[in-house]
């Protein structure tokens, strides 16, 4: 499946954000409690007109660098499993830090559609430590399973470093020509930061596959960036009940955004 197949339509994508699954250090709800979550989550966000929704593990801090835990595996699958037989959404996979195979699997068997791999290509220095990128593997995975699931990847991730530090503009082309990224994501420094405009346009005009947003969307400029990429990625404190980062989604905020991007 090509991005534009899956995404007839420039993409707003919302964000999941689970609770500590179990075995993460601040872990206190089961399963069923976090299914239940997942679900209110993906009504809320389909309920605000957004065309996808990513399940991540933000919950489990500390976090590891890659290969997580069989049981974060289980659990999360598990999950998404959830999500996709609920939603009409498109449904991505994130597993954090880096855990890229893992949520290919997890996707692969759950129905859903899309990844998120952080870093994908080259060596960055992260609040987890040193992270190579795992495109050779994840390629050939996704050709073992004969998997249609879409992989997204970062350039210049947010908290982290290249220690392979070429122009950003360069490092879009390596990931979208010899990494096998299927859309191209840009982010700020910091999960609340957003990129500056130029640092989009290097890598707009650096590459021909998709673009998408990937931190730092508010009200605010939540149409300056959808004018400027092929999508967002959207999951801030002002789409969260109360400000609370990695917290319960506002629906409301999320159809300001939708109206805001599509007038």
């Amino acid at each position: 499946m090509k991005f534009s197949q899956l995404f007839p339509e420039k993409p707003i994508i919302g964000m999941i954000h689970m609770p500590p699954l179990p075995g993460a250090p601040g872990s206190k709800l089961s399963m069923k409690q976090l299914a239940e979550f997942a679900l209110s989550e993906a009504d809320k966000l389909e309920g605000a007109g957004l065309d996808a929704c990513i399940v991540e593990n933000v919950g489990d801090v500390p976090l590891l660098k890659e290969r997580l835990p069989p049981y974060t595996v289980a659990a999360m699958a598990t999950l998404t499993k959830e999500v996709v037989g609920h939603t009409k959404m498109k449904v991505g996979v994130n597993m954090l830090r880096n855990a890229c195979e893992e949520a290919l699997s997890v996707a692969h068997v759950a129905g859903a559609h899309f990844i998120r791999c952080n870093i994908l290509i080259g060596a960055y220095a992260t609040d987890q430590g040193i992270i190579e990128g795992c495109a050779a593997r994840v390629a050939r995975l996704r050709k073992e399973l004969d998997s249609g699931v879409l992989v997204f990847g970062d350039v210049h991730v947010k908290h982290a470093y290249p220690i392979f530090n070429v122009e950003i503009e360069y490092a879009a082309q390596d990931l979208a020509e010899r990494g096998g990224a299927d859309a191209v994501i840009v982010s700020g420094p910091r999960s609340p930061v957003p990129p500056p405009f130029e640092r989009v346009k290097k890598v707009k005009d650096a590459i021909t596959k998709p673009v998408l947003i990937g931190s730092g969307i508010s009200l605010a400029n939540a149409r300056q960036f959808y004018q400027k990429s092929d999508g967002l990625i959207i999951g801030e404190p002002d789409f969260k009940v109360g400000g609370v980062w990695g917290g319960s989604s506002d629906e409301k905020a999320y159809q300001k955004a939708v109206r805001m991007c599509r007038p």
